[in-house]
């Protein structure tokens, strides 16, 4: 099938690519998240599915800017099924993004990616991303 908006009936397949990712435990409350991000605007959650298995997923947000003409987007979580990795899926989802971004008149597009991930960095150098250094956090109290 491709590249498809995601929907609710997605969030097991997600959340299984999101332990992938070190993020484990996400189902009780993926779906109220998955929810929120097909409801906003700014925000798209595309699946890549092959026979009726959701084997990627990426998360991409639109940025307005208020001191440059041109638009941010930021991909947030981005992840191809462990055991199909290298077989041009990601790139097709990247570049399929990509696209969306140009027609919302965004001029870059960020990603956060752990020093960790020494593969994805391969990938997002062969994407035409380059790295900008310095990226801040700042933990705030939970309360939830």
């Amino acid at each position: 099938m491709g590249i498809r908006k995601a929907c609710i009936d997605d969030c097991k397949q997600i959340s299984l690519l999101l332990n992938q990712l070190d993020y484990p435990n996400t189902e009780p409350f993926l779906k109220e998240k998955v929810q929120i991000l097909l409801m906003d605007p700014n925000e798209e959650l595309l699946v890549f599915e092959e026979e009726k298995n959701v084997i990627a997923f990426i998360s991409v947000h639109f940025i307005p800017q208020l001191a440059v003409k041109g638009d941010f987007a930021r991909i947030s979580y981005f992840a191809v099924d462990k055991n199909i990795r290298s077989k041009g899926i990601g790139r097709k989802i990247e570049e399929y993004c990509t696209n969306l971004a140009i027609k919302r008149n965004c001029d870059r597009i960020e990603v956060h990616c752990h020093s960790r991930r020494k593969e994805a960095h391969r990938f997002y150098m062969r994407q035409g991303f380059t790295e900008s250094p310095k990226y801040f956090i700042k933990m705030l109290p939970q309360s939830y």
